[in-house]
């Protein structure tokens, strides 16, 4: 259903250093960088003058809990703050395991494996 999403950041490079990162584990490669913006796959950042993206969930797909796992303590090790440990979220459904890290503007940026 969605193509593409790009957020605007308030610090580009800050914001790059943190998606390089969390997305590291998760099998994406080194951003693929335009003119003011940053790309993995049809997600992205920029920092273009326009109101900043706020208060965002963003939810990556992993393809194991340990992919998870690596997404979480690859944040907290760089020093990003954690928004909720690794963990089996029945709430949602059964077999739904996710991460929760904030990134340097304040979204919820989460890795989620779906064990069904």
């Amino acid at each position: 259903m969605i193509d593409h999403v790009t957020v605007r950041v308030a610090d580009f490079e800050t914001s790059k250093a943190f998606y390089d990162c969390v997305l590291a584990p998760l099998g994406f490669g080194d951003a693929y960088l335009q003119e003011g913006a940053a790309e993995w796959g049809d997600f992205s950042i920029t920092q273009d003058g326009k109101p900043l993206s706020e208060n965002l969930h963003i939810a990556f797909a992993a393809k194991s809990r340990e992919e998870v796992d690596s997404f979480h303590r690859a944040a907290l090790e760089a020093g990003y703050r954690d928004n909720g440990a690794p963990g089996e979220r029945p709430i949602y459904h059964e077999g739904y395991y996710g991460a929760y890290v904030l990134d340097p503007d304040g979204n919820n940026v989460e890795a989620v494996f779906h064990d069904r």
